[in-house]
């Protein structure tokens, strides 16, 4: 089979992957399940793991085929599978998680002890076929596109993932910020209007991504290139500031905004990265506020995510490249050309 594969790490986009051929991947165990692809989304992450910004905190064996966020038809399934059969349409977590050690016990499937991440840590989706595990996979629903939903498996559940935290703390009358109105931006500001009733403030400097915003439910629109956000949230929350902050930029520039605009314990959600947080530790102790990562999300918010995207309150735009333009599509997002996602299709 065909498959785009990483086998040194480069800053030259245009270098990124090459597409070779390689044997289709055999079960190896029980559970296991192979799935053909039909669509995988490219994310900023794999830009990164490109670049080899991951190579300090997970194992990574080159040449590996990556591609965290996959969907297809199940090829065949072990004989211990029960969930799904030869022919359903399914979307992939792009962790592989055991369910058995103690965070998967308590339900943080992301923190598993002996999980694979695929396209991280073990071969992904940017190929005809997948292996994956049965803990992995969740059917889609009649109707719904394998291809449309795949940048789900990590866009959308870590934007959903990071908007469901905010929803716990937002009462209606409360203000979140959303900075970044990009791929998973606009998935995220979708999720807090369909699961809350705050007053929602998008930030950007495009103005296209601005009207998106406003499109999709947005109260507010701040181009941030031209007005100070921080007076502009002052201003619309009579001094008290924003109760939760959804950074999907994560710059030095945005992380910094955190104390300027979020409420007296309020929380600034960090799910871009690239940046640094630089807080002032006065600031921190003084407004009770905090830091918080978002990391991918659980399988059970996936499940959450697709039953929102079947009802039809959150909407994806992704364009199709074919497998081999990945290297295309990888200058593309470097350099900010891409709106929304961009999904291979596999030959």
């Amino acid at each position: 089979m065909k498959a785009a594969r990483l086998h040194e790490y480069t800053d030259e986009m245009s270098e990124a992957l090459s597409i070779d051929e390689i044997e289709r991947p055999e079960l190896e165990r029980s559970d296991g399940v192979l799935v053909e692809i039909e669509g995988a989304g490219w994310c900023q992450t794999d830009n990164h793991v490109v670049e080899g910004m991951w190579t300090d905190y997970v194992p990574q064996e080159l040449p590996m085929t990556l591609g965290h966020e996959n969907a297809g038809v199940v090829a065949e399934a072990g004989d211990e599978v029960t969930l799904v059969e030869e022919g359903d349409p399914v979307i992939c977590h792009p962790v592989q998680t055991c369910g058995i050690c103690r965070p998967c016990r308590l339900g943080e499937d992301m923190y598993c002890e002996n999980s694979a991440f695929n396209g991280l840590t073990t071969d992904g989706g940017f190929a005809e076929y997948l292996q994956t595990n049965e803990r992995a996979v969740i059917p889609l629903p009649e109707g719904v596109d394998p291809v449309d939903i795949a940048p789900h498996a990590d866009a959308g559940i870590t934007a959903y993932h990071a908007a469901k935290k905010a929803v716990r703390e937002l009462n209606p009358g409360d203000t979140c910020v959303v900075i970044g109105i990009g791929g998973l931006g606009h998935i995220g500001l979708q999720c807090l209007e369909a699961m809350s009733a705050a007053d929602i403030v998008a930030v950007d400097i495009k103005d296209e991504a601005l009207e998106l915003a406003a499109d999709l439910g947005a109260h507010h629109t701040v181009d941030s290139s031209e007005a100070d956000v921080a007076s502009v949230v002052d201003d619309l929350t009579d001094g008290v500031g924003a109760r939760q902050v959804l950074d999907f930029v994560g710059a030095d520039g945005t992380t910094a905004l955190g104390p300027e605009i979020a409420a007296p314990g309020g929380d600034h959600h960090v799910v871009g990265y690239g940046g640094h947080v630089h807080a002032p530790c006065q600031a921190l102790v003084d407004g009770e506020f905090s830091f918080e990562g978002t990391l991918v999300g659980k399988y059970a918010e996936l499940q959450e995510l697709v039953a929102l995207v079947e009802r039809g309150d959150v909407d994806l735009h992704a364009d199709r490249y074919d497998l081999a333009d990945v290297n295309t599509v990888a200058e593309k997002l470097e350099h900010n050309d891409i709106e929304g996602r961009a999904v291979i299709v596999p030959p």
